[in-house]
């Protein structure tokens, strides 16, 4: 299936390629499988290649001289485009605690809900998340597949600090603040792991495309993780899945 893609100059060394403006993993899938044939491509003309909900943002090397031509070659790869391997889509299974201490906001979503605190953990936690993109910070994955139950206004004022490792709802989308700052999502629980690690190769461990599923856990084993974590005796349970 071939979407209408509209390409425009971004800077005087990129180009924006966008999707129709929707949260769809189809749209999603495409614009990863547009990414990965021009990677497969191997242009040395090509810097970097960013992604987001639905846009592809094509960094060359230098100006680009013709932005016109460039286009109509973007165009044809996006036609024929194919990747040669397969990309791996791993899920990751992302401990949370749910306890007062740390889910700020559940209170006030309860009671607009109208809607027992046990229920939203169950609702949050049960389904299985796309890693849709990763922004504002370094490590904050965007997640989809948040249950419309669930869906949530972020706040008016936002928070001035938010707790590093916290897990929230704005809208209709649901993410882990990878450090600490300010934030306007409502925040639910904490998660004890470390979503960005800048010394490693690959600093943070998913990926566009990637699974996460939020498992919930007590304090006591929240606890236990985070001394786990800064005994480097940590890892987070992960599988590599057929999507």
């Amino acid at each position: 299936m071939n979407f209408e893609l509209i390409y425009r100059r971004f800077s005087e060394r990129s180009i924006l390629v966008e999707w129709p403006q929707e949260i769809d993993e189809y749209i999603l899938k495409d614009v990863l499988l547009f990414k990965n044939s021009l990677l497969d491509l191997d242009d040395k003309l090509i810097l970097q290649i960013n992604t987001a909900y639905n846009s592809l943002l094509i960094i060359y090397q230098s100006t680009i001289d013709n932005v016109n031509d460039e286009i109509l070659t973007l165009k044809s790869h996006y036609i024929n485009r194919k990747v040669v391997k397969k990309p791996i889509t791993t899920l990751f299974k992302i401990p949370v605690c749910y306890d007062e201490e740390f889910g700020l906001d559940l209170i006030a979503i309860s009671e607009e809900k109208k809607m027992p605190i046990p229920e939203i953990i169950k609702r949050h936690s049960q389904p299985v998340y796309t890693v849709f993109f990763i922004g504002f910070l370094p490590g904050f994955l965007y997640l989809g597949g948040l249950g419309e139950q669930l869906h949530f206004p972020r706040k008016k004022s936002p928070r001035l600090q938010i707790k590093k490792g916290a897990v929230a709802i704005g809208g209709s989308q649901t993410g882990i603040y990878p450090n600490e700052s300010p934030g306007g999502w409502n925040v639910i629980g904490n998660s004890p792991v470390e979503l960005f690690l800048p010394k490693k190769k690959e600093p943070c461990f998913a990926k566009a495309g990637d699974k996460i599923q939020f498992v919930p856990v007590s304090k006591t084993v929240y606890d236990s993780i985070v001394l786990q974590i800064k005994q480097d005796k940590y890892s987070i349970e992960s599988e590599v899945i057929d999507d």
